[in-house]
């Protein structure tokens, strides 16, 4: 999960505003075998609980908080992240599009200076979307990845199929805004990543996925990753 958006303040005055039956509050709860971001794994490859809520105005306007554990590597301590985020989505026929901020923090010590703010946006049509996000601001410094100007864009493809089965493909790639220093000394951080999804819904159970990633060896890991997880919402 991740996301978030701009005009919170004047999204959150028309919510607050509005009345009741025009707003819906859900909350989501999930499992997963590896909790895998943009081809990259957040646990170390193993595996996450996961939960957020969800506030929803008719009109398009929306906010919501998500929260997960994570592990950056076999010498790092278990952190979290919790994510903030609130924007608009709609959908016109059968055109959709979302537009937000999403503010990444990780609140253990041994993730200080990793909070990090992106700006995206998102469309659709049918079973195809295509998306994009940009850093606006984080806490490394200005020549290193997650600091500000990065840009991830990806392209997906998702389709039901009989008896709640369902099957999707995603292809992302994130380019950093980083130093030619910081090159030289790490390497280029950009990668190239892609998924594939196998979804079944079981109704009051929530819904389960097996999902295979690969991301090319610059993203820190180039194996490909297998994983199952569980998802309800409520």
């Amino acid at each position: 999960m991740k996301k978030l958006h701009a005009s919170l303040a004047a999204s959150a005055i028309a919510m607050a505003l509005a009345p009741a039956a025009n707003a819906e509050v859900t909350a989501n709860i999930g499992v997963t075998s590896n909790y895998v971001w943009r081809g990259v794994t957040q646990t170390d490859d193993g595996a996450a609980v996961s939960g957020g809520i969800d506030y929803a105005h008719d009109s398009g306007f929306y906010l919501g908080t998500w929260a997960s554990n994570i592990k950056w590597g076999t010498d790092m301590p278990s952190g979290a992240e919790v994510d903030f985020y609130g924007g608009f989505a709609n959908e016109y026929n059968e055109f959709g599009y979302d537009l937000g901020l999403i503010y990444y923090y990780y609140p253990a010590s041994a993730y200080d200076d990793s909070n990090f703010a992106e700006l995206y946006a998102s469309g659709s049509w049918k079973w195809f979307e295509i998306g994009l996000a940009y850093t606006m601001t984080g806490d490394q410094p200005n020549d290193a990845p997650f600091s500000r100007g990065d840009l991830h864009y990806y392209g997906a493809f998702s389709y039901d199929l009989p008896q709640d089965w369902s099957i999707g493909a995603t292809i992302g790639r994130y380019d950093f805004d980083v130093s030619k220093d910081y090159k030289n000394v790490a390497g280029n951080p950009d990668y190239t990543w892609g998924q594939l999804d196998v979804g079944k819904g079981v109704g009051e159970f929530g819904d389960f996925t097996f999902s295979i990633s690969k991301a090319q060896e610059s993203s820190g890991s180039n194996d490909t990753k297998f994983f199952v997880s569980w998802a309800k919402s409520f």
